[in-house]
């Protein structure tokens, strides 16, 4: 009986450390939008004036692609190893299919980031909101944390 109430604290412990580190990359996507804010506060002024394409339509339909592909690898791949944790009862397969997804969110900003300093692109925010959304996809749930933890 006391066994299954140390192992039930330290799975209540594993699910806080992931929330905590899912918490940690959430919040760095609004300190990616901070720093674009310092740094280039010209495209928050939101001119559609120009195309989708932006002035390198090439490049930003090669990150569109891969961050769509990024964001099913991220939603495919947590399932995967969740499923996988809970098959073999390794805990640590839940945080690895955690951070893998949160990952591949946080990818999909950097592509938003990397438009927006390299060609001032304005709809860098479409990338931004389909990054957060990964990572909120990714959140950690507290059944996937017990059910791989628990021995049946």
């Amino acid at each position: 009986m006391i066994y299954m109430e140390k192992e039930k604290n330290d799975l209540g412990k594993a699910h806080q450390t992931l929330v905590t580190i899912w918490a940690a990359l959430l919040f760095s996507q609004f300190l990616f939008l901070f720093v674009i804010y310092m740094v280039k506060r010209e495209v928050f002024a939101f001119d559609f004036s120009q195309s989708i394409g932006g002035g390198e339509p090439v490049l930003v339909l090669a990150l569109a692609g891969v961050s769509v592909v990024n964001f099913f690898l991220s939603i495919s791949f947590r399932k995967k190893f969740i499923r996988e944790a809970i098959e073999k009862q390794q805990v640590q397969l839940v945080q690895t299919g955690t951070i893998i997804g949160c990952a591949l969110g946080e990818s999909i900003t950097l592509f938003g980031l990397l438009l927006v300093f390299v060609e001032t692109y304005p709809y860098f925010y479409i990338f931004f909101a389909l990054g957060i959304l990964a990572i909120l996809l990714s959140y950690p749930k507290r059944d996937d944390v017990m059910a791989a933890g628990f021995k049946r």
